[in-house]
C-alpha cells in the first residue's frame, strides 16, 4: 500500500509538471540552491495510506516577511453559515487537491533525483512548482487563489481577508478559504464548482453540501434547522481517554463542581507519566472549544494553568471535564435565524446631550459594501465572577455573542487586574464586551449584512448597567466590611461574622472609607 501511495504521489507530481528535467550532469548555476526531498507518510482516519513529497525548505534562506497562507477564522466560517441561512443560500464545501502544485515558485532550487524517480535517477530536476516544505509555498498558493477569485468577480472582505464576496443584486455570495478548503455560501454553488474545475483546471474533491468542515460536523435536524457540532472531535477525545486509562470517563453533568478552587489544591504532585497524560487530556479540548463546546471553556482555561506542575486533584478535575463531554456528547449549536423578541425588556432611553458623549455615534466605514439580505439582531450576554483565582485575586470575564438566536462567538479569560468588589470585575467585563460589540458590528458590516438596531447587552449586575447606561448616575458600589467598621461593631457589642468573599483570614477591604456601606449600617444600630 505504501508503494501504491508513493507511485500515486509521484504521478501527480509529474502531471502538474513540478520539475524541469535537465538530465545528468547539468550545472544550474551558483544562484540555484541544491536541496533535498523526502517522502512524508501518514495513515488517514479511514485507513488510506497517504504519501506526500516534501521539499527540504530548511536548507534555503528564511524569508524576512511572512510567507504563509492565511486562513479564515472559525468565527468567520460560522458567520458565513449564519448569513446564508436566512437568505436562502446553500452551504457547500470543497477541497482543492494538490493546491500548492497549482502555482509556480520564485525560489531557485533543484534536486538530484533519487531511486524513487525510477529512470530519472541522477537527473538534475529544477523545482518549478510550490512543493510542500518550501518557505513560500503557502503564500504562492494564496496569491494564485486570490487571482482566480478576482477573475470570477469576487472581492475580499475588509474585516476577514479570507472571506471573498460577490454582488448578486439582492444578496452577496461568499467563499471562505482555509488554505485549500473552501466554504461556499451561494444560491447556485454548483456553478462556482464548475468554474473552478473547468476554467481554472483545479482538481476538486468532496464537493457538495457541507457535512464536515474545519473539524466540525454540519447537518440538519428533523425540523430542517442547520446544526453544527464537533461530534467526531469529541469522539476522538473520548477515545484518547479510553486509550490512556482503559475505560470510558465517568459521566458528569458539569465540568467543575460548584465552589471549586483548583488553585488551592494541595494534593500530591503527579509523576512523569501522569503529567504527560494530564497535558494530553487538557490540550485535547482546546480545539473542541473553538468549534462549539463553549460550555467547558472556563474549566479548561482554569486547569490549563497547571500544565507545567499538575497535582492529583487537577488530574481528577480534567477527568471530570471528559466525563462532562461524554454525558453531553450530543451538544449541538442550532443556527436559528428567527429574530428574538425583546419587547418585554424595559429599555430606558436617556438624554446624552449634556454629557461628554453628546455627539458620539457609531463609526461606519465609508467603503463598506451596501447592506443586503435579511437584517441581523445582535445580543450579548456578559458576566464576571469575583476572585476566581484565590491566590492572585483575579476574576474571570465570560461573554457569549448571539446573532438572532444563534451563538456565534464566546469568550472566557482571566482579567488582568485585581478587583476587590463584584462591581469592579463586572464593569471590566462590560468594557471588554463593548469592545467586542464594536468589532463584531464592523465585521458584519464588512460582510454586507444589515444590522437591526442597537446591540442588546444583557447582564445581571444592576449597578453596572445603570452606571454604564444612564448619564450622571450615582456610583452604587457595594463595599466589603473594612477593619475599622468591623472593630466599631465589636465595640458596640455586636456579634460580627467575617464574611470574606474568598475564604481568606482577613477582610477583602482593608482601608476605611468614611462614606462606606459599613459606616451607614453602624449608624443604624
Amino acid at each position: 500500500m505504501w508503494i501504491d501511495a508513493e507511485t500515486t504521489e509521484l504521478s501527480q507530481i509529474d502531471e502538474c509538471k513540478s520539475f524541469i528535467d535537465k538530465g545528468v550532469g547539468f550545472n544550474p548555476g551558483s544562484d540555484c540552491k541544491r536541496i533535498r526531498v523526502h517522502m512524508a507518510c501518514a495513515v488517514k482516519h479511514d485507513g488510506r495510506h497517504k504519501v506526500q513529497l516534501v521539499a527540504g525548505g530548511h536548507l534555503t534562506e528564511t524569508p524576512v516577511d511572512s510567507a504563509c497562507s492565511s486562513v479564515v477564522s472559525l468565527r468567520g466560517a460560522r458567520l458565513l453559515a449564519f448569513i446564508g441561512e436566512p437568505n436562502g443560500l446553500k452551504i457547500w464545501s470543497t477541497d482543492i487537491g494538490n493546491a500548492c502544485l497549482e502555482t509556480y515558485i520564485k525560489e531557485k532550487v533543484y534536486i538530484i533525483a533519487g531511486p524513487e524517480f525510477g529512470d530519472r535517477e541522477g537527473h538534475v530536476l529544477i523545482i518549478s512548482k510550490a512543493l510542500h516544505g518550501l518557505h513560500s509555498s503557502g503564500l504562492r498558493w494564496s496569491e494564485r487563489l486570490a487571482d482566480v477569485l478576482r477573475e470570477m468577480g469576487f472581492f475580499t472582505s475588509k474585516s476577514e481577508k479570507d472571506i471573498w464576496m460577490r454582488d448578486k443584486g439582492d444578496h452577496y455570495e461568499h467563499i471562505a478559504a482555509c488554505v485549500d478548503d473552501l466554504l461556499i455560501a451561494s444560491k447556485d454553488p454548483d456553478s462556482i464548482i464548475k468554474m473552478l474545475v473547468g476554467k481554472c483546471q483545479f482538481k476538486l474533491k468532496g464537493s457538495g453540501p457541507t457535512e464536515f468542515h474545519l473539524g466540525c460536523d454540519f447537518f440538519r435536524d428533523e425540523e430542517g434547522v442547520l446544526c453544527c457540532a464537533p461530534k467526531k472531535h469529541v469522539e476522538k477525545i473520548l477515545e484518547n481517554y479510553r486509550r490512556i486509562y482503559g475505560t470510558w470517563p465517568k459521566p458528569a453533568t458539569s465540568p467543575l463542581t460548584t465552589g471549586d478552587h483548583p488553585k488551592l489544591d494541595a494534593s500530591e504532585l503527579l509523576n512523569e507519566d501522569d503529567q504527560k497524560a494530564y497535558q494530553s487530556l487538557i490540550g485535547a479540548p482546546q480545539w473542541v472549544i473553538q468549534i462549539g463546546r463553549f460550555d467547558i471553556q472556563t474549566a479548561v482555561m482554569t486547569l490549563s494553568r497547571f500544565r507545567a506542575v499538575p497535582r492529583r486533584g487537577h488530574l481528577d478535575r480534567v477527568k471530570r471535564i471528559h466525563g462532562c463531554l461524554s454525558k453531553m456528547h450530543h451538544a449541538t449549536i442550532e443556527i436559528r435565524t428567527d429574530t428574538p423578541d425583546y419587547l418585554n425588556i424595559p429599555v430606558k432611553l436617556c438624554a446624552w446631550e449634556c454629557s461628554c458623549y453628546a455627539d458620539a455615534k457609531e463609526e461606519i466605514p465609508l467603503d463598506a459594501p451596501t447592506p443586503k439580505g435579511k437584517p441581523v439582531t445582535m445580543t450579548l450576554f456578559v458576566d464576571a465572577n469575583l476572585c476566581h483565582n484565590l491566590i492572585s485575586g483575579k476574576s474571570v470575564t465570560g461573554i457569549l455573542h448571539q446573532l438572532n438566536k444563534t451563538p456565534i462567538d464566546w469568550y472566557s479569560k482571566l482579567q488582568s487586574t485585581v478587583e476587590t468588589a463584584t462591581f469592579g470585575s463586572e464593569y471590566i467585563a462590560a468594557r471588554t464586551c463593548t469592545e467586542q460589540v464594536i468589532d463584531l458590528r464592523l465585521t458584519l458590516r464588512c460582510l454586507g449584512a444589515p444590522i437591526n438596531g442597537p446591540t442588546m447587552v444583557l447582564g445581571d449586575n444592576k449597578s453596572v448597567i445603570n452606571s454604564a447606561a444612564i448619564p450622571h448616575s450615582k456610583m452604587h458600589k457595594r463595599c466589603e466590611m473594612c477593619l475599622l467598621c468591623h472593630q466599631q461593631l465589636v465595640n458596640k457589642g455586636a456579634i460580627v461574622i467575617n464574611f470574606c468573599s474568598v475564604g481568606l483570614k482577613f477582610p477583602t477591604t482593608v482601608f476605611h472609607q468614611s462614606n462606606c456601606l459599613c459606616t451607614s449600617q453602624i449608624r443604624n444600630l
